[in-house]
């Protein structure tokens, strides 16, 4: 699991349709979750309006 969040991470930056604003702020949210095992309802909340942008990067790592 830790290696498909990295690869999240990493799609994350390289992602040219979410700005350069909004990209600390997710990665600081995952990094978050990462901790918390059990977080991840937590998770979805935090990052309800991003989760359109993210969404296609976690299904293709196989996390949704």
């Amino acid at each position: 699991m830790d290696q498909k969040i990295d690869l999240a991470l990493e799609e994350i930056k390289k992602a040219t349709h979410i700005s350069e604003e909004e990209k600390p702020a997710i990665i600081e949210k995952i990094e978050e979750w990462r901790e918390e095992k059990s977080a991840i309802s937590d998770l979805t909340n935090t990052l309800e309006e991003w989760w359109l942008k993210v969404e296609p990067i976690f299904a293709d790592l196989g996390l949704v």
